[in-house]
C-alpha cells in the first residue's frame, strides 16, 4: 500500500513538474521524460581554495568569491593575485568598501563608483587593469602606481599582498601534503620506542 501511494505521489509531482502544454499529444505522466538540464563537473581550482582560506584568514566577504577572482583572472590573462592583492590596499579584502567597490575603481574625491554584486566588481576591475594597465605597459604594481593611485606606497602595498598570498600559498598547500601523508613513520617510530 505504501509503495503506491509513493509510485502516486510521484507522479503526482511529476505532473507539476512538466507543463501539461507540451504538445498536442496527449501525455500521460508515465510516459513524459523529465528534461535534465545538463551539468558539467568542474575540478575545483588549488587556486581558488588557497585563495578562500586566505580570504577567510582576514574575515573577508571574498571567501566566498575566490572562484569568481580566478576565473577573471584566467578570461582576461591576469595575474591571479593582483585583483585580491589591491583589494587588500583599498579595502582590506572587502571590508571597508562603496557598492562592492573595493578597489577604489573609479573613486577621486567625491566621485563614487559602484557595482551592482562583488563579482561583477570582480571581472570590471580585473578587464579594466588588463586593457588600461596591463597591455599599455603597467605590468607591476610599482609601474601601474604611477597611473593608478595617488599615494606613492601603493604599489609597495600590493606587491606586498602578492608576496603574502604566495607565502600563504606555499604554506597552505604544503599542509595539506603534510595533513594527508600516511601516518607509517610515526607509528614505526612509536613502536621502536615501545620496545626499547
Amino acid at each position: 500500500m505504501k509503495s503506491k501511494i509513493l509510485l502516486l505521489v510521484t507522479l503526482l509531482l511529476i505532473s507539476l513538474v512538466i507543463p501539461s502544454s507540451v504538445g498536442q499529444t496527449d501525455y500521460t505522466p508515465i510516459n513524459r521524460q523529465l528534461v535534465q538540464p545538463e551539468l558539467q563537473v568542474k575540478e575545483i581550482d588549488p587556486r581558488t581554495t588557497v585563495l578562500a582560506a586566505y580570504f577567510a584568514k582576514y574575515n573577508s566577504p571574498f571567501q566566498y568569491h575566490a572562484q569568481d577572482f580566478i576565473d577573471a583572472s584566467d578570461t582576461y590573462n591576469v595575474d591571479w593575485r593582483l585583483v585580491p592583492a589591491i583589494s587588500g590596499v583599498e579595502s582590506t579584502f572587502g571590508k571597508r568598501s562603496y557598492g562592492y567597490n573595493a578597489w577604489g575603481w573609479g573613486i577621486y574625491g567625491d566621485q563614487k563608483y559602484s557595482f551592482a554584486s562583488w563579482r561583477t566588481g570582480i571581472f570590471t576591475v580585473t578587464e579594466g587593469l588588463k586593457e588600461n594597465y596591463i597591455d599599455k605597459g603597467y605590468t607591476d604594481p610599482l609601474i601601474m602606481n604611477k597611473k593608478y593611485a595617488s599615494s606613492p606606497t601603493w604599489g609597495v602595498r600590493v606587491n606586498f599582498f602578492m608576496n603574502d598570498l604566495d607565502k600563504f600559498a606555499t604554506g597552505y598547500q604544503s599542509g595539506i601534503r603534510a595533513a594527508t601523508q600516511p601516518f607509517t613513520k610515526v607509528a614505526a617510530a612509536s613502536a621502536q620506542m615501545a620496545i626499547k
